[in-house]
Protein backbone atom coordinates (compact mmCIF):
# COMPACT_ATOMS: atom_id res chain seq x y z
CA UNK A 1 0.00 0.00 0.00
CA UNK A 2 1.72 3.56 -0.77
CA UNK A 3 1.60 6.37 1.58
CA UNK A 4 -0.77 9.69 0.94
CA UNK A 5 1.78 12.03 -0.94
CA UNK A 6 2.02 15.17 0.37
CA UNK A 7 -0.53 18.32 -0.95
CA UNK A 8 1.95 20.38 -3.15
CA UNK A 9 2.87 23.56 -1.45
CA UNK A 10 0.08 26.28 -2.17
CA UNK A 11 0.95 29.13 -4.23
CA UNK A 12 1.01 33.11 -3.30
CA UNK A 13 -1.07 33.87 -6.32
CA UNK A 14 -3.75 32.06 -4.38
CA UNK A 15 -2.99 33.72 -1.37
CA UNK A 16 -2.65 36.93 -3.07
CA UNK A 17 -6.64 36.31 -4.31
CA UNK A 18 -7.41 35.77 -0.76
CA UNK A 19 -5.73 39.36 0.20
CA UNK A 20 -7.78 40.94 -2.44
CA UNK A 21 -11.20 39.28 -1.00
CA UNK A 22 -9.97 40.28 2.71
CA UNK A 23 -9.13 43.80 1.35
CA UNK A 24 -12.58 44.42 0.17
CA UNK A 25 -14.90 42.02 2.98
CA UNK A 26 -13.03 43.68 5.86
CA UNK A 27 -12.69 47.14 4.69
CA UNK A 28 -16.35 46.45 3.66
CA UNK A 29 -18.19 45.48 7.10
CA UNK A 30 -15.86 47.02 9.20
CA UNK A 31 -13.55 49.87 9.82
CA UNK A 32 -10.17 48.24 10.39
CA UNK A 33 -7.27 50.94 11.42
CA UNK A 34 -3.50 49.53 10.59
CA UNK A 35 -0.55 50.02 12.94
CA UNK A 36 2.84 49.52 12.41
CA UNK A 37 2.38 47.42 9.08
CA UNK A 38 5.69 48.90 7.42
CA UNK A 39 7.82 46.78 9.85
CA UNK A 40 7.03 43.53 8.01
CA UNK A 41 9.86 42.55 6.14
CA UNK A 42 9.26 42.98 2.59
CA UNK A 43 10.55 40.01 0.80
CA UNK A 44 11.51 36.78 2.55
CA UNK A 45 9.90 33.97 4.57
CA UNK A 46 8.06 35.88 7.72
CA UNK A 47 5.96 34.27 10.23
CA UNK A 48 2.95 35.83 11.61
CA UNK A 49 2.09 35.27 15.20
CA UNK A 50 -1.25 36.41 15.55
CA UNK A 51 -3.72 36.52 18.79
CA UNK A 52 -6.97 34.90 18.49
CA UNK A 53 -9.78 36.05 20.31
CA UNK A 54 -12.79 35.56 17.26
CA UNK A 55 -13.27 34.04 14.45
CA UNK A 56 -12.44 37.02 12.16
CA UNK A 57 -9.33 37.58 13.25
CA UNK A 58 -7.62 35.60 10.65
CA UNK A 59 -9.88 37.04 7.18
CA UNK A 60 -8.73 40.47 9.14
CA UNK A 61 -5.30 39.76 8.72
CA UNK A 62 -5.50 38.28 5.48
CA UNK A 63 -7.19 41.65 4.45
CA UNK A 64 -5.16 44.26 6.01
CA UNK A 65 -1.86 42.58 5.89
CA UNK A 66 1.11 44.22 3.55
CA UNK A 67 2.14 40.21 2.17
CA UNK A 68 -0.64 37.34 0.88
CA UNK A 69 -0.68 35.37 3.59
CA UNK A 70 -1.27 31.56 4.19
CA UNK A 71 -2.73 30.62 6.96
CA UNK A 72 -2.64 27.47 9.05
CA UNK A 73 -6.56 26.55 9.71
CA UNK A 74 -8.19 23.80 11.75
CA UNK A 75 -9.43 21.05 9.18
CA UNK A 76 -12.85 21.89 10.89
CA UNK A 77 -12.75 24.86 8.57
CA UNK A 78 -12.55 23.06 6.19
CA UNK A 79 -16.33 22.01 5.48
CA UNK A 80 -18.40 21.69 2.45
CA UNK A 81 -17.95 25.14 -0.18
CA UNK A 82 -15.51 26.73 2.36
CA UNK A 83 -13.12 23.06 1.39
CA UNK A 84 -12.42 24.05 -2.30
CA UNK A 85 -12.20 27.98 -1.43
CA UNK A 86 -9.81 27.86 1.18
CA UNK A 87 -7.32 25.64 -0.43
CA UNK A 88 -7.80 27.69 -3.69
CA UNK A 89 -6.74 30.87 -1.81
CA UNK A 90 -3.42 29.02 -0.32
CA UNK A 91 -4.67 28.40 3.25
CA UNK A 92 -3.62 25.36 4.77
CA UNK A 93 -5.56 22.81 6.39
CA UNK A 94 -4.17 20.86 9.74
CA UNK A 95 -5.31 18.30 11.67
CA UNK A 96 -4.99 19.75 15.57
CA UNK A 97 -5.24 16.35 16.81
CA UNK A 98 -1.82 14.55 15.55
CA UNK A 99 1.28 15.84 14.34
CA UNK A 100 -0.29 16.62 10.62
CA UNK A 101 3.40 15.70 8.60
CA UNK A 102 1.92 16.97 5.63
CA UNK A 103 0.72 20.61 6.90
CA UNK A 104 3.83 20.76 8.30
CA UNK A 105 5.48 20.20 5.33
CA UNK A 106 3.51 22.75 3.18
CA UNK A 107 4.32 25.27 5.70
CA UNK A 108 8.12 24.63 6.07
CA UNK A 109 7.84 24.93 2.26
CA UNK A 110 5.85 28.63 2.07
CA UNK A 111 8.91 29.25 3.84
CA UNK A 112 11.30 27.74 1.52
CA UNK A 113 9.71 29.83 -0.91
CA UNK A 114 9.58 32.89 0.88
CA UNK A 115 6.32 33.10 1.87
CA UNK A 116 4.26 34.18 4.68
CA UNK A 117 3.37 31.88 6.78
CA UNK A 118 0.59 32.72 9.66
CA UNK A 119 -0.34 31.31 12.89
CA UNK A 120 -2.27 31.56 15.67
CA UNK A 121 0.24 30.28 18.33
CA UNK A 122 -2.58 29.59 21.50
CA UNK A 123 -3.57 27.25 19.16
CA UNK A 124 -7.17 27.83 19.43
CA UNK A 125 -9.57 30.55 19.79
CA UNK A 126 -9.66 32.41 23.48
CA UNK A 127 -8.63 35.64 25.21
CA UNK A 128 -6.17 36.04 22.63
CA UNK A 129 -3.31 37.06 24.99
CA UNK A 130 -0.66 34.91 24.36
CA UNK A 131 -1.03 33.93 27.75
CA UNK A 132 -0.60 29.58 26.83
CA UNK A 133 1.41 28.71 23.38
CA UNK A 134 1.80 25.84 21.34
CA UNK A 135 5.21 24.85 20.44
CA UNK A 136 4.31 24.46 16.41
CA UNK A 137 5.59 28.50 16.14
CA UNK A 138 8.62 27.98 18.18
CA UNK A 139 8.68 24.70 15.72
CA UNK A 140 8.73 26.43 12.11
CA UNK A 141 10.81 29.35 13.49
CA UNK A 142 13.65 27.21 14.54
CA UNK A 143 13.50 25.03 11.83
CA UNK A 144 13.22 27.65 8.87
CA UNK A 145 15.34 30.70 10.33
CA UNK A 146 12.07 32.99 9.55
CA UNK A 147 11.82 36.15 11.83
CA UNK A 148 8.50 36.43 13.55
CA UNK A 149 6.35 39.84 13.49
CA UNK A 150 3.95 39.62 16.66
CA UNK A 151 0.13 41.00 15.10
CA UNK A 152 -2.21 42.03 17.98
CA UNK A 153 -5.81 41.96 16.64
CA UNK A 154 -7.72 44.28 19.22
CA UNK A 155 -11.75 44.94 19.45
CA UNK A 156 -12.99 42.35 17.29
CA UNK A 157 -14.47 40.45 20.21
CA UNK A 158 -16.14 43.06 22.67
CA UNK A 159 -19.86 42.34 21.14
CA UNK A 160 -21.80 40.55 18.17
CA UNK A 161 -23.17 42.55 15.77
CA UNK A 162 -26.71 43.20 16.04
CA UNK A 163 -27.34 41.63 12.19
CA UNK A 164 -25.23 38.98 12.55
CA UNK A 165 -23.89 37.57 15.69
CA UNK A 166 -21.22 35.55 14.65
CA UNK A 167 -19.21 38.82 13.52
CA UNK A 168 -18.24 42.25 15.10
CA UNK A 169 -21.22 45.18 15.22
CA UNK A 170 -20.98 46.43 11.00
CA UNK A 171 -18.40 49.15 11.08
CA UNK A 172 -16.93 49.04 14.31
CA UNK A 173 -13.34 49.98 14.44
CA UNK A 174 -10.91 47.08 14.52
CA UNK A 175 -6.99 47.91 15.30
CA UNK A 176 -4.47 45.62 13.64
CA UNK A 177 -0.76 46.50 14.83
CA UNK A 178 2.20 44.78 13.38
CA UNK A 179 5.19 44.46 15.28
CA UNK A 180 8.98 44.56 15.00
CA UNK A 181 10.26 41.15 13.56
CA UNK A 182 11.88 39.01 15.88
CA UNK A 183 14.20 35.70 15.76
CA UNK A 184 13.00 32.70 17.83
CA UNK A 185 17.17 32.34 19.38
CA UNK A 186 18.17 35.22 20.76
CA UNK A 187 21.61 35.76 18.98
CA UNK A 188 20.40 35.00 15.55
CA UNK A 189 21.11 37.49 13.15
CA UNK A 190 20.64 36.59 9.45
CA UNK A 191 20.25 38.61 6.36
CA UNK A 192 16.96 38.19 3.85
CA UNK A 193 17.48 36.10 0.82
CA UNK A 194 15.21 37.84 -1.80
CA UNK A 195 11.99 37.05 -2.86
CA UNK A 196 12.33 33.12 -2.58
CA UNK A 197 14.72 30.71 -0.87
CA UNK A 198 15.08 30.23 2.61
CA UNK A 199 15.97 32.78 5.52
CA UNK A 200 19.61 31.92 6.22
CA UNK A 201 20.74 31.85 9.58
CA UNK A 202 17.91 29.02 10.78
CA UNK A 203 19.83 27.09 13.98
CA UNK A 204 18.03 23.74 12.56
CA UNK A 205 18.20 23.12 16.36
CA UNK A 206 15.08 21.25 17.29
CA UNK A 207 15.97 19.86 20.18
CA UNK A 208 13.15 19.97 23.22
CA UNK A 209 15.41 21.90 25.00
CA UNK A 210 15.55 24.31 22.04
CA UNK A 211 11.97 24.54 21.66
CA UNK A 212 11.07 24.89 25.24
CA UNK A 213 13.35 27.96 25.25
CA UNK A 214 12.36 29.81 22.33
CA UNK A 215 8.64 28.92 23.04
CA UNK A 216 9.55 31.08 26.34
CA UNK A 217 11.41 34.04 24.45
CA UNK A 218 8.69 33.92 21.65
CA UNK A 219 5.68 34.22 24.61
CA UNK A 220 7.86 37.30 26.00
CA UNK A 221 8.01 38.87 22.56
CA UNK A 222 3.87 38.67 21.76
CA UNK A 223 2.77 39.61 25.38
CA UNK A 224 5.46 42.66 25.11
CA UNK A 225 3.67 43.39 22.06
CA UNK A 226 0.54 43.03 22.95
CA UNK A 227 0.31 45.32 26.01
CA UNK A 228 2.24 48.38 23.71
CA UNK A 229 -0.58 47.90 20.95
CA UNK A 230 -3.22 47.97 23.68
CA UNK A 231 -1.53 51.23 24.94
CA UNK A 232 -1.14 52.79 21.50
CA UNK A 233 -4.88 52.16 20.28
CA UNK A 234 -6.50 52.41 24.18
CA UNK A 235 -8.07 49.30 24.11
Amino acid sequence: MTAPSTPPVPSEKGAEIGRRIGVGLMYGLFRPRVLGAWRVPATGPVIYAVNHSHNVDGPMVMGVAPRPTHFLIKKEAFIGPLDPFLLGIGQLKVDRSTADRAAITQALGVLENGGVLGIFPEGTRGEGDFAALRAGLAYFAVRSGAPIVPVAVLGSSGRPGRLIKALPPLRSRIDVVFGDPFDAIEGVRSSGTGGGGRRAGGSGRRTRKALDEATERIQKQLTAHLENARRLTGR
